[in-house]
């Protein structure tokens, strides 16, 4: 019979270290999620183990093989080590105690692998090989068949996991995106009932588990967890406010339910996973319960709902912490998302495509992929008429760009040509003269030098009047 142990490999940087543990009369065992995705085969570059040494021990015993160390960790029992090409983590055995005030727990060690395994989150992370000799594998807390099952259990009571670390709860909706598994009846119970001890969790933590939940190959499972549990209350409230908000067009029971379908459609279009463009596809439309009116004849609108959003999008993503490219360029999707509305009857001018591309600038890609996915309607004849009409825009935008370079619009003339032409110092007076060339620039395509220096003596006189 094959042996559990007998599945997972052990890459040659893990032997080393054991038989360096071993010579040192300790224990080393691969743990959590390393042996989970090797059962899984799923490729893991990275190794995580737990030991019975103490940090200064496990710092003597890797010092000769490492590459390099790191403490940042060490107050938590961690160290880090690169051996070879691997980033290695290596944690002394926990039993840690928490205040259920706040996340950090007074760290205590454990004296054995089982008191270690029974602390971590979920079953299928408690799991381990060990690596110095004898390949015992370890699991008290059947995470193995809870592996084969695809069921999410913590190895204690999920209320004593998740009042020791709440983000453990956030953890569970991200495993069901990125894994495929499903919770268990009592975790998604206790899940419910303790949503709002979520909000002890810092932002930065939260932050991060949310990016792999939107990263997953599910994330649309994760996010509806999020929202039927609660959690979403706490930590991304702007996703079930859609769900009050039906939409303009009466073809989706809900504002929510469309974003979702949105989501799964941009994923469909990605060449890789795009979490810019994923957290778009989300926020796309929160600024539509904000912006909802009833009209006669019992039409819903929500006029200008892409500035609300953009202003909402901005909002959230800086209250997670985001990083400020990523704020900025999902605002400015979903400030951009409803523009091409405008042209479903190719009624643009060159200026107005110029003005699309320019303030798309480098989302461009992102914002074509993100306004065909907002298609969701079941009128096939509707959908198509939409998809011929982009189809439309993208052709008049590649025909420009061929012609005016359009990701590189300039004025004609550079700042200190308008200078040298105005005799004007450095000032706020370059500034207008160079937005009324970009302007002139964006309607009539290239003027050429000699008009646009024409251009600019002709507006610097109306300017003197």
């Amino acid at each position: 019979m094959t042996s559990p142990a007998d599945l997972i490999p052990i890459p040659a940087e893990a032997a080393e270290l054991g038989m360096a543990f071993a010579a040192a009369g300790h224990e080393l065992h691969l743990v959590g999620g390393t042996v989970r995705d090797a059962l899984m085969g799923r490729p893991d570059e990275d190794l995580d183990f737990a030991t019975d040494a103490r940090p200064a021990d496990v710092l003597r015993i890797v010092g000769p093989l490492a590459q390099a160390t790191w403490t940042t960790g060490i107050e938590f029992g961690t160290i880090g080590a690169q051996v070879e090409n691997r980033m290695c983590e290596i944690t002394t055995y926990r039993a840690d105690r928490y205040d259920r005030m706040s996340r950090k727990p007074e760290v205590v060690y454990g004296e054995s692998l089982h008191d270690d395994l029974r602390r971590r989150d979920f079953t299928m992370n408690a799991m381990a090989l060990s690596v110095t000799g004898d390949r015992t594998f370890s699991d008290p807390f059947g995470g193995l068949a809870d592996l084969a099952r695809g069921l999410l259990r913590t190895p204690g009571t999920p209320e004593e996991s998740f009042a020791d670390d709440p983000l453990r709860m956030l953890r569970a909706a991200r495993f069901v995106s990125t894994l495929g598994v499903t919770v268990a009846s009592e975790v998604l119970d206790a899940m419910t009932a303790m949503a709002t001890e979520l909000g002890r969790i810092t932002a930065e933590r939260v932050q991060v588990e949310l990016h792999k939940l939107l990263l997953g190959r599910a994330p649309r499972a994760g996010l509806e967890l999020l929202v039927d549990t609660g959690l979403a209350d706490v930590v991304l409230p702007e996703l079930p406010a859609l769900r009050m908000a039906a939409d303009e067009h009466g073809q989706h029971k809900d504002v929510y339910a469309h974003t979702l379908q949105v989501l799964e459609q941009v994923i469909e279009l990605e060449d890789e996973p795009d979490l810019t463009l994923r957290w778009a596809a989300l926020l796309h439309d929160i600024g539509k319960p904000a912006t909802r009116a009833f009209a006669p004849g019992g039409r819903v609108t929500f006029h200008h709902h892409e500035v609300v959003g953009a202003r909402l999008a901005r909002k959230r993503l800086k209250e997670l912490r985001c990083s400020k490219q990523l704020i900025e360029d999902v605002a400015q999707l979903v400030f951009l998302h409803l523009r091409f509305y405008g042209y479903r009857d190719g009624e643009w001018t060159d200026s107005a495509v110029r003005r699309y591309v320019v303030d798309a600038g480098p989302l461009l890609p992102r914002l074509h992929r993100l306004v065909r996915s907002d298609c969701t309607t079941r009128n096939k004849r509707k959908a198509a008429a939409l998809s011929a009409a982009y189809d439309t825009l993208e052709d008049r935008i590649a025909e420009l760009q061929a012609k005016e370079e359009l990701a590189a619009v300039r004025p004609d003339l550079d700042g200190n040509e308008i200078m040298a032409v105005l005799d004007i110092p450095p000032g706020p007076l370059v500034g207008k003269a160079y937005k009324y060339l970009l302007a002139l620039r964006m309607e009539h395509g290239p003027l050429g030098h000699d008009r646009a220096v024409e251009e600019l003596k002709q507006w610097y006189e109306r300017q003197a009047r």
